[in-house]
């Protein structure tokens, strides 16, 4: 699949082409990760929608960019930038994590751009203090030695223990842990990013649009109280929680995750 320039970065993206619906869906992947995350829904769905899921500037194989700090902003304008691209027209975007700190930036801002919103495992707030210096000293670590070093004590805030303690899932479990090792060590960029973003709760109340907020019952780095609070906030969402997922439900639980988005599509408006 191709890489497109938008907004002074080359982006990589994959795109199953036209389904039968006609609409379709934007995959924005979470911190550390690809649109690989999206695999097992992109596959589900593609019969009857249009995916596309993309890398973000600075990973998975997108290009680099030579900044500080690859922030929200620049995140925003880009996912705006690929649909009108690809001239998609409105869309169901769903994102995860960093990918959905992108999507709530778009629901409230480009309103005219998404016919729905799917969040999955993210947050409305800024970081927690608590967390700031611990994800900093690790990723010093990982920019300089390489995330080898610290995979062990991020494997947990990625995945819930249901999924690292199954014997019957460990070669999948090394595939993802070997995934997370060979990010390139300017991800340093793309961490800096989300330590420092703003929060997007205050502009939560301008989202009208359908909106399917997913979490796993066993996320550690955005805990469903997090979920919650962006349910309240956003009239008319619907909220699904997923059993024995942890921060990376679609990989975790793929066929729960999968069945919330069927159910959550079929209901909307063609």
């Amino acid at each position: 699949m191709p890489d497109i320039a938008i907004n002074g970065a080359q982006l990589y993206y994959e795109d199953t082409g036209a389904g039968s619906t006609g609409e379709a869906i934007v995959f924005s992947h979470g911190l550390l990760w690809s649109l690989e995350m999206f695999r097992p829904q992109m596959d589900h769905l593609r019969e009857r929608y249009r995916c596309i899921g993309y890398d973000h500037r600075g990973q998975g194989r997108s290009g680099d960019v030579e900044v500080r700090s690859i922030g929200m902003e620049s995140l925003f304008q880009d996912a705006a930038g690929l649909i009108e691209h690809l001239e998609l027209g409105r869309v169901h975007f769903a994102g995860l994590s960093m990918g959905g700190f992108v999507a709530m930036r778009m629901a409230a801002r480009r309103p005219d751009l998404l016919r729905s919103l799917i969040l999955m495992e993210t947050s409305a707030d800024r970081e927690p203090a608590e967390n700031i210096g611990r994800y900093r000293m690790m990723n010093a670590v990982a920019r300089y030695a390489g995330l080898k070093l610290v995979a062990d004590r991020v494997m947990p805030i990625m995945f819930g223990q249901k999924f690292l303690a199954d014997p019957a899932r460990a070669s999948e479990r090394e595939a993802w842990r070997e995934r997370l090792m060979a990010n390139r060590r300017s991800i340093w960029r793309a961490v800096n990013g989300v330590v420092d973003r703003d929060p997007v709760a205050p502009e939560l109340a301008r989202i009208d649009l359908p909106t399917l907020i997913i979490v796993g019952e066993q996320d550690v780095a955005t805990v469903p109280e997090k979920a919650g609070r962006i349910h309240e906030a956003i009239k008319g969402s619907k909220l699904v929680r997923i059993p024995g997922a942890g921060h990376t439900s679609t990989i975790e639980q793929p066929e729960r995750v999968n069945a919330a988005l069927d159910e959550f599509l079929a209901a909307l408006p063609h």
